[in-house]
């Protein structure tokens, strides 16, 4: 929990937040992934100064667990100082303990964002779903979160000006903003109707950009002139042997041969981000296998 010091910006995490999303559908299943269309409603979540800490606070944990379907699991909610924002002992259940940063005493409207990020540890560890390591697994907490329709909130807790700043989870706005875009892309809900924060507008604008760039690479139609004569470029290379195409970051995509058989190209499905390989002929539909996102090519 970044508390008035300085928060960071940009995609620093973006290839583990890919991986997140891919590893999501591959444990969930397209048709899971599916009826999570509806995120939380900020009525459902809404906690004013009058209201009761803790019953609040137990209220705003059975929302979460409902959200994420987690209907034999209880939540007991305390407060403790601490440096992180919160914590959960991810023990068998069904009662699972999160302890809350004594600062969300008073700063009640941000309980549900924490709350969030806890319950979808529970539910990621109900799914035996899980990265190596602190940082990338806290990534994937993030991304889970953001993108099953609980995430909002914790872009929407991102406030920042010339003297102070809050932030919650792992991910930065920016990132918050990416996968909250690619949801919004996958189920044609706007989230940022529901932003009271700012900078959480900012954030979201600049994760759909790079959203909505994710949906305009070679070899997908919807690519632009400069990338369309690259893979052009690139493809002659691959041809002629003289060069593997896609090879340099830049290229989300490369060219392949098996053995004396026709040229492939493999990309990244822009939605879920699993490899997809087609041969390269022309204009051709490919289906992606995981999500089923069907793309308009031009190979």
């Amino acid at each position: 929990m970044a508390n008035g010091g300085p928060v960071e910006h940009g995609y620093p995490h973006l290839e583990t937040v890919r991986e997140a999303v891919t590893a999501l559908y591959r444990r969930l299943s397209y048709d899971t992934v599916r009826t999570f269309s509806v995120s939380v409603a900020p009525a459902d979540v809404a906690f004013c100064d009058t209201d009761d800490l803790h019953l609040g606070a137990q209220r705003v944990a059975r929302e979460m667990v409902r959200h994420y379907r987690l209907p034999d699991a209880r939540l007991i909610v305390g407060f403790r100082e601490m440096t992180h924002a919160a914590n959960v002992e991810l023990a068998a259940g069904p009662e699972y303990f999160v302890e809350l940063n004594d600062r969300f005493r008073t700063h009640r409207r941000d309980i549900g964002a924490a709350l969030a990020h806890e319950v979808a540890h529970v539910y990621l560890h109900r799914l035996g779903l899980s990265f190596p390591g602190t940082r990338d697994n806290e990534i994937l907490t993030d991304t889970a979160a953001t993108y099953l329709g609980a995430g909002w909130l914790l872009l929407d807790a991102f406030r920042e000006d010339g003297t102070s700043s809050q932030k919650l989870g792992y991910l930065t706005p920016e990132e918050f903003g990416y996968v909250l875009a690619k949801r919004s892309l996958l189920f044609g809900e706007d989230p940022s109707v529901w932003f009271t924060s700012a900078q959480a507008y900012t954030a979201y604008g600049k994760g759909m950009t790079l959203a909505r760039h994710d949906e305009q690479q070679p070899p997908l139609t919807a690519a632009g002139w400069a990338g369309r004569r690259r893979y052009a470029r690139d493809r002659r290379h691959a041809r002629e042997r003289t060069a593997r195409a896609g090879a340099g970051q830049e290229a989300p995509y490369s060219f392949t041969a098996d053995g004396h058989g026709p040229l492939r190209v493999s990309f990244p499905c822009p939605t879920c981000h699993q490899r997809i390989r087609v041969p390269v002929r022309g204009r051709v539909r490919a289906r992606c296998g995981l999500c089923r996102t069907v793309l308009e090519c031009d190979t």
